[in-house]
């Protein structure tokens, strides 16, 4: 084996090696939820309207969401903004969620995840405070039909539910020109906390 074969060897191997670990797309029900929606519903007891952005980052291997709400904070800030991250793991088949949002600077923390077991065409995400207890759900349910997602939110305190949020999803037109209020996805999870008090459940899942 010459010098040009050899060298030609150990930059296979090497690219081989460097690409190891790029992430495998399969479809999964992450796959429903690139794109710009409409979220409306109820948040502890309050009507809201917000608007969500949602893509896929890093070689497809996270589903990355920009959620911003249309109601404004005294400082003319928007009220509540978040940046969530979703990724799927083939080999344990579980669903991983961390988010991260203007309510605290505290998301990056165990209790900031929340994980979940696909449920036919929902993903029932649990958050667990510092004692590992549940402490927060939220269920993402997909509707083939209308192609829209309802996310149902639940506080939990000593195994008992109480409701906290109830909002629906509806996918913009395709042909629509940017969202209300919403910027362009930023490259970065860090977001500048909004004055006013959260409507939404803040970052650490403890606190929700």
């Amino acid at each position: 084996m010459n010098r040009w074969h050899i060298a030609v060897f150990a930059v296979a191997m090497l690219c081989d090696g460097a690409f190891a670990g790029a992430p495998e797309h399969s479809e999964t029900l992450l796959d429903r939820l690139p794109g710009n929606w409409v979220l409306s519903g109820k948040l502890a007891g309050q009507e809201t309207t917000h608007d969500i952005a949602a893509d896929w980052a890093l070689n497809r291997g996270y589903l990355r969401i920009h959620e911003i709400s249309r109601e404004k904070a005294p400082s003319g800030a928007a009220f509540y903004e978040a940046i969530i991250f979703f990724s799927y793991n083939a080999k344990t088949d579980d669903y991983t969620c961390l988010w991260l949002d203007s309510t605290s600077n505290e998301g990056l923390v165990a209790e900031g995840f929340g994980h979940a077991k696909r449920s036919a065409n929902s993903l029932p995400f649990v958050f667990r405070d510092a004692n590992g207890q549940v402490s927060f759900e939220n269920t993402f349910v997909y509707d083939p039909t209308s192609d829209s997602w309802k996310w149902i939110m639940d506080n939990v305190a000593a195994g008992k539910r109480k409701p906290f949020g109830r909002v629906t999803l509806v996918k913009l037109d395709s042909q629509a020109k940017g969202m209300p209020n919403q910027p362009p996805l930023p490259t970065s999870a860090s977001v500048t906390p909004a004055a006013g008090a959260p409507v939404v459940p803040p970052s650490n899942a403890a606190d929700r």
